[in-house]
């Protein structure tokens, strides 16, 4: 009997074989024991208690400082509702009150947060307890223009977070197809930036750059830049997490922004990157909740495909992602204006064209980064509740992977290596041609 793949499939799964004729390979991420419960906790305090190239939190802040921690929206898995909670212990034990602490949530240019995600994202207590803030990228009255920074590139920030006495922040380091790894400086530095900020780091002249991929740092001017950024507005202390594929926390570490932030890319390295052989006919893509809720955050899958250190899937390929799609295509601005741009287009070359000849408004971005993705490749989008969208974005629906599969095989012959990757955000497949020649 042919082998069983699973692949989540919002908050649920989806469990299929490949037709006849498809060889099939499963690429997943390594290994790491996962920090749960008490364990968790511990490491939380740990990381706290000694943080790296920085003294501890207590140490840090004084009783009369203004205090903002920038934390990530609902479209991260980070567990801020584990991570808050000895944070502002920390605050606590150094005197700072509770009226002198604003969290504030780094949306960028997406939609604004809800009651019940900062429920579910924060926990009940610390929304009672402390004032939440969305950051309004828009909102020039909640904005400090900071001068440019590396790369020509416009520091415009959240007043909150620049006017701060002690600015801290949480995120999530995984594979980023423009910052090569998130987390660390990007809560801030995109997160909580002004839609000036955000547009001209989005702009073809970062996204068309050699060194601007998937998992790398070096020579990459998204990265530079938002690093600067950080900086400037005076990022001082952080805690980050790596999560495994399920979403479980296998690492925590605290202190300076870019020594922590360095350590956890050296373990995500480790964990998401997997080495592969070749590049395949077809992929199959998993997402799940909360990337797959819209079409703006979900097609991220297909261009992390393409755009790892090597395309994955072959020129003139297709890559299958199941996805939800609840809120069609993104109810944020930026989401908006991505699905604006690329439904309006005639082909994929005019969105190119268009761009770099133009420029564009932020969320556009993705528009552009998918045209590059759909002059590459097809995408077949499966189970979506929003079909007539995914048709319109030039995107291929599909009722099941069944009718992807067979939509692959009318295509592209019957005889088909398909790669399996149920987490294709998270997983980074490095082509290893070295290895695939000593064979």
């Amino acid at each position: 009997m042919a082998q069983e793949y699973t692949v989540p499939y919002s908050k649920a799964k989806i469990t299929f074989r490949l037709l006849e004729g498809m060889d099939g390979t499963l690429v997943q991420s390594k290994y790491m024991p996962p920090l749960t419960g008490a364990t968790l906790d511990g490491a939380i305090r740990n990381a706290l208690e000694h943080p790296i190239a920085s003294p501890r939190l207590r140490d840090l802040a004084r009783p009369t400082d203004k205090v903002c921690i920038a934390v990530t929206d609902i479209t991260r898995s980070c567990p801020d509702d584990k991570l808050l909670p000895p944070l502002l212990a920390e605050l606590e034990r150094a005197g700072v009150p509770d009226q002198n602490i604003t969290i504030l949530i780094a949306v960028g240019m997406h939609r604004a947060s809800t009651v019940e995600e900062r429920r579910v994202m924060l926990g009940e207590a610390i929304v009672a307890r402390y004032a939440v803030r969305d950051h309004e990228p828009q909102n020039p009255e909640m904005l400090v223009d900071l001068g440019k920074v590396a790369w020509d590139v416009p520091a415009v920030t959240n007043k909150i977070a620049y006017e701060a006495d002690l600015l801290l922040a949480t995120g999530i380091v995984e594979p980023h197809q423009y910052a090569g790894f998130s987390g660390g400086r990007k809560t801030v530095a995109i997160g909580v930036a002004g839609e000036a900020t955000i547009e001209y780091t989005h702009l073809p002249w970062a996204l068309d750059h050699p060194k601007t991929r998937l998992g790398n740092l070096e020579g990459n001017p998204f990265h530079e830049a938002v690093t600067e950024i950080a900086q400037r507005v005076g990022l001082r202390f952080i805690i980050n997490v790596v999560v495994d594929d399920d979403g479980n926390v296998v690492a925590v570490k605290a202190g300076h922004p870019i020594e922590a932030f360095h350590a956890l890319v050296e373990v995500a390295k480790g964990l998401y990157v997997v080495p592969i052989e070749h590049d395949f006919d077809v992929v199959v893509a998993g997402v799940g909740y909360p990337k797959d809720a819209n079409l703006y955050q979900a097609s991220r899958a297909a261009s992390y495909l393409v755009f790892a250190p090597e395309p994955v899937v072959r020129k003139g390929g297709i890559i299958i992602i199941p996805m939800r799609c609840e809120e069609g295509a993104g109810q944020g601005v930026g989401e908006k204006r991505f699905f604006e741009r690329i439904k309006s287009a005639t082909t994929m070359q005019e969105v190119l064209d268009e761009a770099r000849r133009h420029g564009y408004k932020p969320g556009e971005q993705r528009a552009f980064v998918m045209a590059k993705v759909l002059e590459h490749c097809d995408v077949v989008i499966v189970g979506s509740d929003c079909p007539d969208e995914v048709a319109a974005a030039h995107m291929i629906p599909a009722d099941d992977l069944h009718e992807a599969l067979e939509i692959c095989q009318q295509r592209l012959g019957q005889r088909l290596r398909v790669a399996v990757v149920p987490h294709a955000l998270l997983t980074l497949p490095v082509i290893q041609r070295e290895k695939a020649l000593a064979r």
